[in-house]
């Protein structure tokens, strides 16, 4: 079950509460705040194999897991998030900054059973509005993957149907490549 605080806060607000960083994590949208589900097993299998299979080898973009991305009125937290190396704002040390406060390239949401559907839906379309070039919506019940793009294209995915990544990225994934990954095998 997804919880709730009340009541309702503004972002700004929201942004200096003390249980912001717990986990699992709380997001902000419209005045609530909601706190993810914890990720179960499969959840994290997935988010750790696209960590490591979107991992961009040309070194154009960076991979990561459940970045607070604030923007547009929100706060959310993604499950992985693909970022352009040009677009991270860095501090005088060169480092990046903590606070990421753009839209990611590209972001994915794996389906925790105990979350709304829309509500993760609405997530990404956020993004989408704001400047993401991508979205995904991965679902481990279906094995399926919603694919969103800006122009409000919705694709699902099934089986060897080719899943959209970013246009420079030298990439090609099925869904069945991703679930597969479901599949443990004991012996390796």
């Amino acid at each position: 079950m997804t919880s709730v605080l009340t009541p309702t806060l503004t972002l700004e607000e929201f942004l200096t509460l003390p249980e912001l960083e717990q986990s699992p994590a709380w997001e902000y949208m419209a005045g609530d705040v909601i706190q993810k589900p914890m990720p179960k097993f499969r959840h994290s299998v997935l988010q750790k194999r696209l960590l490591a299979e979107i991992d961009d080898p040309q070194g154009n973009y960076l991979t990561l897991p459940e970045l607070r991305c604030t923007f547009g009125g929100r706060s959310i937290v993604p499950d992985v998030v693909v970022v352009a190396l040009n677009r991270v704002q860095l501090n005088e040390l060169g480092e990046p900054e903590d606070h990421f406060t753009t839209p990611p390239d590209w972001a994915i949401e794996i389906l925790s059973p105990d979350q709304s559907t829309n509500r993760v839906i609405d997530n990404l379309l956020h993004c989408l509005q704001h400047g993401s070039q991508l979205g995904w919506l991965v679902d481990p019940n279906d094995y399926s993957v919603l694919v969103l793009t800006p122009q409000q294209k919705i694709q699902v995915c099934r089986g060897e149907q080719h899943l959209q990544v970013l246009p420079d990225m030298e990439m090609q994934l099925t869904a069945q490549d991703v679930f597969s990954w479901l599949k443990l095998d004991k012996k390796k």
